[in-house]
């Protein structure tokens, strides 16, 4: 099965959070499973904030681009187009709020699940948890845009 990502136009690839072509990136993969997303991710020593954390900064980068992406995947399934068609749906974030509801221990692999709340025009809201463990550590919501086809060719 092929992730989310897998399926982004190369212009729109590198992302430091999401995209396939940044070597230095996180390049997370994001799939469906019913009607959430999941992205799995392993935190590296360099993701520390305090001796046996992970930094915030580095939550609030995973929930935006599982948001962003999750974003994708959902309006090629509102419009029932497999996600290699085109024209090519992309989203940047219009509004990232992340809420920190425990600390994240640093060394299980983090599980990010998202939802849909809405889909309107250009605009998909997405709600993300956080889990370490099974244990929800930061919450988000993702307001992304569809991306201009201007924007990607700049």
């Amino acid at each position: 099965m092929q992730a989310f990502q897998d399926y982004y136009p190369e212009n729109v690839s590198h992302c430091y959070g999401c995209g396939r072509l940044n070597e230095h990136g996180h390049q997370i993969k994001t799939y469906w499973e019913g009607d959430e997303t999941v992205t799995r991710f392993q935190p590296r020593p360099e993701h520390t904030a305090i001796p046996g954390f992970v930094y915030g900064g580095l939550l609030a980068s995973l929930i935006d681009c599982h948001g962003t992406s999750t974003a994708a995947a959902a309006m090629y399934r509102a419009e029932n187009r497999s996600m290699d068609s085109l024209p090519a749906f992309r989203f940047v974030t219009g509004s990232l709020q992340v809420s920190y509801l425990k600390p994240t221990p640093l060394g299980p692999v983090l599980e990010i699940r998202g939802r849909v709340k809405e889909i309107k025009g250009r605009k998909v809201v997405v709600e993300a948890t956080v889990y370490a463990d099974g244990v929800a550590t930061a919450r988000g919501e993702v307001i992304a845009l569809q991306m201009p086809e201007t924007f990607a060719s700049q």
